[in-house]
């Protein structure tokens, strides 16, 4: 099963499910968990070949909401769900497939399509980062920085460098991501509908959610509504953590 952080404590509120995005883990939603967990329990989960969960060899949709679903299973549900980005197609699989695990749906900087962008040269920069001798974050980003420009992708990146073993490790498995980077990028095609709630969040200087896939999104999530976050890009959680949290409280009040 996944790997997961539990705060908070269980109350009459359903407990509040975090999935992360790509590259990331439980960790970047460690102070949002905390805070959002002073009335509920708050999980959130590292998904398969990230953070401290298990390696597989396949990465789409299908296993990702299988892996949720079993979660849930686990501690109890249905539950208010989050997810941000890859996270938030998986979360968007799992409530058109398993609607009766989902109470209420939150779905932060993605839509239910595929893109046709890809993060292979992320994957790549990361693999060919020399991570011999590096003891301090600050060098692997002076090392990285040839590869990735962005400052802040940087930062998010290295927060899955483990320096604290034997030696430099990524907690991610770049191999099978690389591989399997059409199905993250992609959508299955799902069918089925999620009647229940829904928050469509998205970063008001973002481009991931645009208005040609509102029809889309209302067909397979008819209750769904639409909000954006003024100054927020992708990850708009990083960028406007207050503003995400007012949101997310005033949305699962």
């Amino acid at each position: 099963m996944l790997t997961f952080t539990d705060h908070g404590a269980p109350t009459a509120l359903p407990t509040l499910l975090i999935v992360h995005g790509l590259f990331g883990s439980a960790r970047n939603w460690g102070a949002i968990q905390r805070r959002l967990g002073f009335d509920r329990r708050v999980v959130a989960v590292d998904m398969r070949n990230h953070g401290e969960s298990f390696r597989a060899e396949r990465h789409g949709y299908p296993e990702m909401a299988g892996d949720l679903a079993e979660v849930i299973e686990a501690i109890g549900g249905p539950v208010d769900l989050v997810g941000h980005s890859m996270g938030g197609k998986a979360a968007m699989q799992l409530a058109l497939t398993r609607g009766d695990l989902v109470h209420r749906l939150v779905v932060a900087d993605i839509s239910p399509v595929a893109y046709g962008h890809s993060q292979v040269p992320l994957v790549e920069a990361m693999q060919g980062l020399d991570l011999k001798g590096i003891e301090a974050r600050s060098e692997a980003d002076r090392r990285l920085a040839g590869a990735v420009a962005d400052p802040g992708v940087r930062a998010f990146l290295l927060q899955s460098l483990d320096l604290k073993g034997d030696a430099p490790r990524w907690r991610l498995n770049l191999d099978v991501l690389g591989r399997e980077m059409d199905k993250v990028t992609g959508w299955p095609g799902t069918g089925g509908r999620f009647e229940g709630p829904t928050l469509m969040l998205a970063g008001a200087q973002s481009d991931y959610v645009l208005p040609e896939h509102r029809a889309e999104t209302k067909r397979l999530f008819p209750n769904a509504r639409f909000a954006k976050i003024p100054g927020a890009g992708h990850w708009l959680h990083a960028d406007k953590p207050r503003e995400f949290e007012a949101a997310l409280r005033a949305f699962l009040a």
